[in-house]
């Protein structure tokens, strides 16, 4: 299965490092938080992504056609042709491919745009600013066990962000408040399962994805959350980047589920 990152937006919010490089760049520890998602995606064997590209999104193409430059010890014998040598290679299974979705592509038209590549299959879809500990295997089975349209995992952050009003009994989500202030609500924490049918409910460029097509599906009982309890952290100020690099620094990072 395919998992489509959304990493086009301008990330304003932590503009003291995203003036010069595009927010999934911005690093926690040496690697981009980018790395660390696609990492998590991984470590279950979700190999085959496709990353919607827009702010600055030559950074990311650079990042990738360099990985082993990045990743690895190399020698530059210039007294041999210039040749170049790579020790220790560190290479990952991935598949990667890379989609610009414009600059000012709205996250439901960045969706739409990379339809194609998709198919008539179901994908996962993130953002690429938040990590998490959440079980992506248990993540697909759940999905797997009803016939909605989207599977969205929901955490219980406090009252920054906008709240999801979700069934008890059934875990159908009623509705999509984007910027409630309520205290203590289940929101959207990305890292959803998603069926074709959705491309559908988005018009085009100007398409807010977590407005108009998600309070639709919601309209409709195919929006489903998986509550997780565990672990997630967006990055969307660089107080968060602080956080994040804390506990990477302190190796008490629950999302690092790898080896």
């Amino acid at each position: 299965m395919k998992v489509v990152i959304l990493a086009g937006g301008f990330g304003t919010r932590i503009s003291e490092e995203s003036h010069l490089k595009p927010k999934p760049m911005i690093e926690i520890g040496d690697k981009p938080i980018l790395w660390h998602i696609m990492k998590i995606y991984s470590h279950y064997g979700y190999n085959d992504f496709i990353i919607c590209l827009g702010y600055k999104g030559y950074v990311i193409k650079e990042f990738f056609a360099d990985y082993y430059l990045h990743a690895s010890d190399v020698t530059f014998d210039f007294t041999n042709g210039s040749r170049m040598k790579i020790h220790n290679n560190v290479s990952e299974p991935w598949k990667v491919t890379l989609i610009d979705t414009g600059l000012h592509t709205m996250t439901g038209g960045r969706i739409k745009r990379i339809q194609k590549y998709i198919g008539n299959e179901k994908f996962m879809l993130t953002y690429g600013d938040g990590v998490s500990d959440v079980d992506i295997r248990k993540l697909e089975k759940y999905h797997n066990s009803h016939s909605k349209y989207i599977t969205m995992t929901a955490i219980q952050p406090g009252a920054r962000f906008g709240v999801l009003d979700i069934d008890e009994v059934t875990n159908s989500i009623k509705d999509f408040a984007e910027k409630s202030k309520e205290d203590g609500g289940w929101i959207n924490g990305g890292f959803m399962v998603v069926e074709p049918q959705v491309f559908d409910y988005i018009s085009g460029d100007s398409t807010i994805f977590e407005r108009e097509p998600l309070e639709r599906l919601a309209d409709e009982g195919q929006l489903i959350a998986y509550k997780h309890d565990g672990f997630w952290q967006c990055m969307d100020t660089q107080r968060d980047k602080f956080h994040l690099e804390r506990m990477w620094r302190d190796n008490q990072a629950p999302w690092k589920i790898w080896e």
